[in-house]
């Protein structure tokens, strides 16, 4: 399929509906990842994340590509995180993959009050690898909660103690690690949103709330500030935001990293109104000028026989070729390019 097939295919594909939530209108965005492995003289593999169907504000039509190589839609065992992998025996003029998606969202204003069933409880309050409960992480989430009862403040107390202690670095590489246990053992609240969020989520899930990390990519301007919105070459746009769970109001959308950045980035002080309107907004809400990819995190890449991906999450194109594994901070080197464009 030619390139101009693929996206006349995909503009033909009907809108997705949403559900109303809170008044939202939703918005459409056809979603297309474009990548050449450089370099790459014999057999390759590429996984690259997709858009998921997450509760009442974000669906996915089925992606629709094209390449040199052999590509499908596959699933990580733990958490069926979306993702396309293409293979590559060896011999072609040259190794690319495009990859369309029609993305429907709409702005996330209040939590999904969906009940959760235990093992989901269990599953997303459990220690993970990247996302430590115990030691010192329990010891400062018992701390920053000490004395408060209600779930609800509970939560809003870590939020704020994010919020206060962490900042945004501009030096820190891509998105940051997301090491937790290293910034709380240190005293070294720097980074970026996998840090930030993952420092929230981490904290949350210590003090027993179900949570969890949503890795994804901004796809339009911000109504809010410009530094929360991105448009055009999206290669470099990665964002992850954070959840967490609320007995009798279901997931309940976070993002202190956002706050941080603007503190930044707009040259505000902490304590400026503008800055506590958006500290007062992302608790509890997220504007969707950004979708979804998934939650995974440690995760294992369907066929790459225990490779694991430069990072702990499935936020960026990961490859393995016989030259080793491309550098997914570095789009010029790996030549990968995401684009969207919103549809009517």
């Amino acid at each position: 399929m030619h390139r101009r097939t693929l996206l006349q295919t995909l503009a033909a594909a009907p809108l997705l509906p949403l559900p109303a939530h809170a008044g939202a209108a939703a918005r459409s965005f056809d979603v297309i990842t474009r990548v050449t492995l450089l370099d790459s003289p014999g057999p390759a593999q590429l996984w690259l994340p997709l858009a998921q169907a997450a509760g009442q504000y974000q669906e996915a039509a089925d992606p629709r590509h094209q390449g040199t190589g052999r590509s499908e839609v596959v699933q990580d065992a733990r958490y069926g995180a979306p993702m396309l992998r293409t293979i590559w025996q060896g011999g072609e003029a040259a190794q690319t993959v495009e990859v369309a998606q029609r993305v429907t969202v709409q702005d996330r204003t209040g939590p999904d009050a969906a009940p959760l069933p235990d093992a989901e409880r269990h599953f997303w309050t459990a220690a993970t690898e990247s996302t430590p409960t115990g030691g010192i992480v329990r010891e400062t989430a018992e701390r920053i909660m000490a004395g408060r009862t209600e779930p609800r403040a509970r939560l809003r107390a870590l939020y704020d103690w994010v919020v206060d202690t962490t900042w945004r670095n501009p030096e820190t590489p891509g998105c940051g690690t997301g090491d937790i246990a290293a910034m709380l053992e240190n005293n070294q609240f720097g980074g970026k949103c996998a840090d930030i969020n993952g420092l929230m989520v981490a904290l949350a899930r210590a003090a027993g709330f179900p949570a969890r990390d949503v890795y994804g990519v901004r796809v339009a301007d911000s109504r809010l500030f410009a530094c929360l919105g991105k448009s055009g070459d999206l290669s470099r746009a990665q964002h992850c935001r954070a959840e967490a769970y609320l007995d009798g109001a279901g997931w309940f959308p976070l993002d202190p990293a956002d706050v941080r950045k603007v503190v930044l980035e707009q040259k505000l002080a902490l304590d400026s109104p503008e800055v506590r309107a958006v500290r007062e907004r992302l608790f509890g809400a997220w504007e969707m000028n950004w979708i979804g990819y998934n939650s995974a995190t440690d995760v294992d890449l369907p066929g790459a026989a225990g490779q694991r991906p430069n990072f702990a999450f499935l936020m960026y194109p990961c490859a393995f070729t016989v030259t080793g594994q491309p550098n997914c901070l570095d789009p010029s080197s790996f030549r990968y390019e995401i684009t969207a464009r919103e549809v009517a």
